[in-house]
């Protein structure tokens, strides 16, 4: 599947997720059905009961993430937060809670409708430190070195040109911001066919890279002190009942599906010396 047509079924399926909110229901793209925050047992149980108290229920019920980047992120007073692919806003309006009024947490989605449900929770959470951007990972609307820490939630393995969206997570944060997102990552040799059925069941469309490959492409874009970091793995029993419903041998492919999906936190670092080549001002960069 090229590029195009990845983000064209990324941003149906997430459309569809958002308006099913909107009805009544939970979003659920896997197989298992739908619970109180998505689906069994990728989606579910990231959140604890207090973050479910900050913020309104359909923000939960929208959330597709394999992790939570809120928690694991080390978020301080005063700083710019980037969500990269935020959904219904449950990650940044928990983001701008924990950086307060001084500073700002900004959303980036491509989907209307996942737009339309964030601006509503951002309304009924009552947070004036938000704002909500369309607009495609591989290309931010936001200025060089203007951001100091970016998250995602099981967003980036969505994307066909992840080298672009490295190198543009890179672009907008400051000298010295960090980079501290939730994704699914592999580990290692599967076979292709495997592969494909495990991380449609795993993220709808994901398309995972393999744990080594995340970090070698994070330093090729110039980032440094990379950490993949497992936060929930996957089993061949969480899956299977979606690898049978595909036609699948369930115990004959344990061997290869056991263990070597997973939900992992990965940081990086913005050297401190970086500046992008097109910022000139004297205040460009702080």
């Amino acid at each position: 599947m090229d590029s195009a047509n990845v983000k064209d079924a990324v941003r149906e399926k997430y459309g569809k997720a958002a308006l099913q909110v909107k009805s009544g229901g939970s979003a659920c793209c896997g197989s298992a059905p739908a619970s109180g925050s998505g689906c069994d047992p990728i989606t579910s149980n990231l959140y604890n009961a207090s973050q479910a108290d900050q913020i309104p229920e359909e923000a939960m019920l929208a959330s597709l993430g394999c992790g939570n980047p809120t928690a694991l992120a080390k978020l301080s007073a005063g700083e710019t937060v980037l969500d990269l692919g935020s959904g219904g806003g449950i990650d940044v309006l928990l983001s701008a809670k924990r950086v307060g009024p001084r500073g700002k947490a900004y959303g980036l989605d491509m989907t209307d409708e996942m737009l339309a449900l964030a601006e509503e929770n951002k309304r009924k959470a009552g947070v004036e430190n938000v704002q909500f951007l369309k607009g495609e990972i591989e290309n931010i609307p936001l200025p060089d070195n203007s951001v100091d820490v970016i998250i995602s939630n099981c967003v980036i393995n969505l994307s066909a040109d992840k080298d672009r969206v490295l190198r543009e997570a890179f672009r907008v944060l400051k000298p010295g911001g960090r980079l501290a997102v939730s994704d699914v990552v592999t580990r290692g040799e599967i076979q292709p066919e495997i592969r494909k059925s495990v991380l449609l069941w795993v993220g709808c469309i994901a398309g995972a890279l393999d744990e080594s490959e995340y970090r070698s492409k994070l330093a090729i874009a110039g980032f440094e002190q990379v950490e993949v970091e497992p936060t929930r793995i996957y089993h061949v029993d969480d899956a299977r009942e979606f690898l049978a419903r595909e036609g699948l041998d369930v115990d004959a492919l344990a061997p290869q599906v056991d263990g070597k999906f997973m939900g992992a936190f990965v940081r990086a670092i913005k050297p401190s010396g970086s500046k992008d080549k097109t910022c000139c001002g004297p205040t460009c960069c702080n």
